[in-house]
């Protein structure tokens, strides 16, 4: 398989993370199983062969979709070549690109076609490489925004916080916000409520640390993230990636992150 990543241009990068383009053209393809890991993040996919990839129920998936966030992992299979073009938002950006609640897209996907009156698909479908193909999704997602202006400053700060592990009570007195009032921003502009935001961001930065450090045991990784043990840390890794911390280290082939392919 071959990956890329590309970061957004100045103007997009209050609302993409970055892109990427995943491909497997091989002449002797083989099904392939990719586990999506809760990331806290809500994204699009396109797909030039619309036939490739299945869904957990084993249905086709949209050639262009939006996809909201997830509360715990699921699993796509793609069982023809294929060459993907995605984009990983920021938290707030179904909201702030789009001008949907967010809450109507968690654990969800949709057809772009379905939400707004466009001929992206088909311009995409019409231009050869990814570097034209993110010019014209980025012209696209720059024009909606700014149909929208639908950012709110306040849950920019609160995710922004809760990234860097800043608990919520502080966030909520520096905000002078009452905990049901959070949440309800929350439900708008991000699809979860903050806790579980908190808990899935907490869990990816658990995972940063398996991916990029030698460890001795799993115990040092859950302290350091402030889980109550480790039987803890492996409930909720579990719950958000599928498997256990040391099965995915044995297992998954994670070129885009959060999407790794999964060994037999």
């Amino acid at each position: 398989m071959n990956y890329q990543q590309i970061y957004p241009t100045d103007p997009l990068r209050k609302y993409v993370r970055y892109f990427w383009m995943l491909e497997d053209d091989s002449l002797e393809f083989s099904d392939k199983t990719f586990k999506i890991m809760s990331d806290g993040l809500p994204g699009l996919i396109f797909q030039e062969n619309k036939k490739a990839f299945l869904d957990k129920g084993n249905k086709k998936l949209p050639q262009l979709f939006l996809y909201g966030q997830t509360t715990r992992y699921t699993e796509h299979k793609a069982v023809q070549p294929f060459r993907n073009i995605g984009i990983y938002f920021q938290p707030t950006a179904l909201k702030s690109i789009f001008g949907i609640d967010a809450n109507e897209l968690t654990n969800q996907h949709i057809d772009i076609n379905e939400l707004i009156k466009t001929n992206i698909t088909d311009q995409l479908l019409n231009t050869a490489t990814a570097e034209q193909r993110i010019k014209l999704l980025s012209s696209f997602l720059i024009q909606q925004a700014e149909q929208r202006k639908a950012e709110n400053e306040k849950v920019n700060f609160a995710t922004t916080q809760l990234q860097k592990g800043v608990s919520l009570p502080t966030i909520q007195n520096e905000l002078s916000l009452s905990e049901r009032s959070l949440e309800r921003y929350f439900k708008q502009h991000i699809g979860i409520s903050p806790k579980l935001f908190a808990r899935i961001n907490r869990f990816q930065s658990a995972l940063g640390n398996i991916r990029q450090t030698q460890f001795n045991k799993l115990t040092d990784i859950a302290y350091q993230n402030d889980y109550f043990d480790q039987s803890h840390f492996i409930r909720d890794f579990k719950e958000f990636a599928g498997t256990s911390p040391k099965h995915f280290i044995h297992k998954a082939n994670e070129q885009v992150a959060n999407f790794p392919e999964w060994k037999i």
